[in-house]
C-alpha cells in the first residue's frame, strides 16, 4: 500500500525541510490533543471528591486556553507546509508532462489517445497530489495519533480496558486490506474510462461541423450516452467500495465504545475505575473514531494515488523515439542536403515507404516534389524535420555530416514547415504570425502576410491583425488558416523552407502571388515544395516525381516535360483543367448560365490536395 510513498520519494528528500516541519508538528498535536481530556477527568473527580477549588479551576481553563492557541498555530503551519508541499507535487509533475509532451514524436501520439492524455495530466496528478498532502495526514493519524492515544488510555486510566476495548481493530486491518485491493483495480478502470470520454468529447468538438453536415447529431448523442454510461458505472464500482470504509469502521467503533462503556461501569462499580478516568476514556474513545476512519481514507487515497501515478509514470518512462545526438556535431549553414540510396519504414509499417531514394539540394535551390497521393512526399521531407528515428538505409547527410549526428535543437534552428493540415492557435491572427518570431515588428508581420498573399483577407476581418480566430482556426476558411501558417514560417525567414501542399486550399490566383513572393524573398536560401497543383514548382531548379515511395522521374520542369511521361500528362490535364475554370468564372461574370461539371461527367480526373 505505501509503496506510492517510495516512489515519491525523490520529491519528499528534495523537499524535505517543508515535510520535516509538517511532521514534526503533526507528532506534537498528537501529545497537546490528548492533553485536555485528561484535565476534564481530573476536573470531574475533584468535584466528585469535593476538592475543587476556583483557582484550581482557573488554572485548568487557562491551561485549556493556551493548549487551543498552541493547537491553532500548530495546526495552520502543518497544514500550510504539507499542502503546499501536495500542490508543489502536482504542478511539478504537470510540467514533467507537458515538457516530456514537447519532446515526443508523432508515434507516440499515434499510441496515445490525447483524452487519456489529458486525463493523467488532470484527474490523475490530482490523486497523486492527495497522496503527497491528505494521505500524508490520514497516514501519521491513524498510526502515531492512534498509538498516543492508546499509549494514554493504556498508562493514565486502565490498560486492561483498554486492551478489551481494542478486540475489534484486527477485523479492521483485515476488511481495510480487502477494500484498498478493489478500490486499486476499480480505480484504474474508471480513470481509463475517463479517458476514453475526454477523448470522445476531443472528436466531437473536433469534428462538429462533419457531424451537423451527415446529420449525425442523434447518433453522436447515443454513442456519447454509452461513453458516460461506461464512466458511470466504473465509478460507481469505485464508490460501492468507498461506501464501504466509513460504515465498516463506525460499526466496529460503535463495537468498542459498547465495549468500552460496559466494562468501564464493571471497573468503576469494583473501585478499580474513577468517574472522572471513565469520562476521559470515553472521549478518548471518541477521539479514536478520526484515527480509525483515518485508516480507511488512508487506504483508499494511497491506492487511488498508487493507481495514478502508475499511469502518469507509464506515460513518463516513454524514451522519445528520436534521440538528440550524444556528441552533436555542428553542421554549420545548410548549403547541401544530401539523400544517398535512402530507404524508410515507418515504425508501424509493415513495407518500405521510401525506396533508394539519390537526391542533392544545393542551397538556393528550389525542390519541388510532386506525385500520386500515397506517394512518399510528404515522408520524404519529414526525413528533414527527424520525426521518427532513423530506420533506414542510406544516408541523409547536411554539409557531408549525417543528420543524426547534428543536434535536434540546430536542425529546426533550419526549417521553417507549413503542412496541409495547418495548426493555428486560439489567438489573434496577429499572434499566431509571431509564434515562432514573437520579437516581429508590425511592419514584418504585415509584410509576412503580405507574402503569403492574406493581406486584403485583413480589411475584412472585424478587428484587423487582432482577431481571434478560434480554436484550431475555426472561424478561418480552409486557405486562410493555409496563408496565416504560411505567414508564420516566412517571417522567420529559414534557411530551409518546406511547404508540404501548403496552397491546397488556395485558389490559382493567389498561389501564383504567393510563389512569386517566395522566389522573390527566398534567393540564396532552399525551398522545398510538395504540391499536387504542378504550376507551384515549374519554376524550381529540380523537380522530382515520387511513385510509390520510388523516384520515378526528375529533372527540371523543361526536361520533364519533354520526357512526356506522368509529369507532362498531369501538366497538361492541370494547365487545361485550369482554362476551363477561367472560362466558367468569364461565362459566370456574363450573367449567362454556366454548366456544372463534375469528375463523374468525364471532365479531366485531376488529383486533389491530400497529405500523405
Amino acid at each position: 500500500m505505501f509503496i506510492v510513498l517510495r516512489k515519491l520519494g525523490w520529491f519528499f528528500r528534495e523537499h524535505k525541510r517543508r515535510y520535516t516541519i509538517a511532521l514534526v508538528l503533526l507528532l506534537a498535536l498528537n501529545f497537546v490533543e490528548v492533553a485536555p481530556p485528561a484535565l476534564v477527568g481530573q476536573v470531574i473527580d475533584r468535584m466528585n471528591q469535593g476538592t475543587l477549588t476556583a483557582n484550581h479551576l482557573l488554572w485548568t481553563f487557562a491551561l485549556y486556553i493556551g493548549l487551543i492557541i498552541i493547537n491553532y498555530g500548530f495546526g495552520f503551519t502543518w497544514q500550510y507546509q504539507l499542502f503546499g508541499g501536495a500542490n508543489l507535487l502536482q504542478k511539478t509533475l504537470r510540467h514533467r508532462l507537458m515538457k516530456h509532451f514537447l519532446r515526443m514524436t508523432p508515434t507516440f501520439f499515434e499510441r496515445n489517445r490525447t483524452g487519456d492524455l489529458m486525463a493523467r495530466a488532470t484527474n490523475d496528478l490530482n490523486a497523486v497530489s492527495q497522496t503527497a498532502g491528505f494521505g500524508i495526514m490520514t497516514l501519521v493519524d491513524s498510526t502515531t495519533f492512534s498509538a498516543t492515544i492508546l499509549v494514554t488510555m493504556g498508562t493514565l486510566i486502565s490498560w486492561k480496558l483498554t486492551l478489551v476495548s481494542l478486540i475489534p481493530l484486527p477485523i479492521i486491518a483485515i476488511a481495510m486490506t480487502k477494500y484498498g485491493k478493489l478500490v486499486h483495480e476499480r480505480f484504474t478502470l474508471a480513470q481509463d474510462a475517463f479517458g476514453d470520454m475526454n477523448d470522445r468529447v476531443l472528436e466531437t468538438v473536433s469534428g462538429i461541423r462533419v457531424i451537423r453536415a451527415y446529420v449525425q447529431e442523434r447518433a453522436e448523442e447515443r454513442r456519447f450516452r454509452e461513453t458516460t454510461d461506461d464512466v458511470f458505472q466504473k465509478n460507481l464500482a469505485v464508490a460501492q467500495i468507498d461506501s464501504l470504509f466509513e460504515p465498516t469502521i463506525k460499526f466496529l467503533i460503535g463495537t468498542t465504545y459498547l465495549i468500552g462503556l460496559g466494562y468501564g461501569a464493571y471497573l468503576v462499580f469494583k473501585s478499580q475505575l474513577t468517574l472522572g478516568e471513565l469520562t476521559a476514556f470515553n472521549v478518548y474513545l471518541g477521539m479514536l473514531i478520526w484515527p480509525m476512519l483515518a485508516i480507511g481514507e488512508l487506504i483508499n487515497v494511497m491506492q487511488r494515488g498508487n493507481a495514478s501515478l502508475d499511469r502518469v509514470e507509464e506515460t513518463l518512462a516513454y524514451t522519445p523515439d528520436v534521440q538528440d545526438a550524444v556528441q552533436p556535431v555542428r553542421a554549420g549553414v545548410p548549403e547541401v542536403i544530401d539523400f544517398s540510396h535512402l530507404t524508410f519504414r515507418y515504425p508501424s509499417s509493415q513495407s518500405d515507404n521510401l525506396k533508394d531514394i539519390t537526391l542533392r539540394v544545393q542551397r538556393g535551390e528550389t525542390l519541388g516534389i510532386v506525385g500520386r497521393t500515397g506517394s512518399g512526399k510528404s515522408t520524404l521531407v519529414r526525413q528533414l524535420l527527424r520525426e521518427y528515428p532513423p530506420a533506414y538505409t542510406g544516408s541523409l547527410r547536411v554539409n557531408e555530416v549525417p543528420i543524426e549526428d547534428i543536434s535536434l535543437a540546430e536542425v529546426h534552428s533550419w526549417l521553417g514547415y507549413v503542412p496541409q493540415d495547418s495548426m493555428l492557435f486560439s489567438r489573434t491572427v496577429e499572434e499566431n504570425v509571431r509564434f515562432a518570431y514573437s520579437e516581429a515588428s508590425e511592419k514584418e508581420v504585415y509584410t509576412a502576410l503580405d507574402r503569403a498573399g492574406f493581406l486584403r483577407d485583413i480589411l475584412h476581418l472585424p478587428n484587423g491583425l487582432q482577431t481571434l480566430v478560434g480554436e484550431r482556426g475555426v472561424s478561418l476558411s480552409g486557405g486562410q488558416k493555409q496563408r496565416i501558417a504560411l505567414a508564420r514560417a516566412l517571417i522567420l525567414e529559414p534557411e530551409i523552407l518546406i511547404l508540404d501542399d501548403a496552397m491546397s486550399a488556395v485558389d490559382a490566383r493567389t498561389e501564383a502571388h504567393i510563389v512569386d513572393a517566395v522566389r522573390e524573398t527566398r534567393v540564396g536560401r532552399t525551398t522545398i515544395i510538395v504540391t499536387h497543383r504542378l504550376s507551384a514548382v515549374e519554376h524550381a531548379d529540380w523537380i522530382v516525381v515520387l511513385d510509390e515511395g520510388r523516384i520515378a522521374e526528375q529533372g527540371t520542369h523543361d526536361s520533364l516535360m519533354a520526357k512526356a511521361g506522368w509529369y507532362y500528362e498531369q501538366y497538361v490535364r492541370q494547365q487545361l483543367d485550369s482554362d476551363t475554370s477561367d472560362q466558367l468564372e468569364l461565362d459566370d461574370s456574363s450573367g449567362e448560365p454556366i454548366e456544372v461539371l463534375s469528375v463523374s461527367d468525364g471532365i479531366f480526373p485531376v488529383e486533389r490536395g491530400h497529405r500523405n
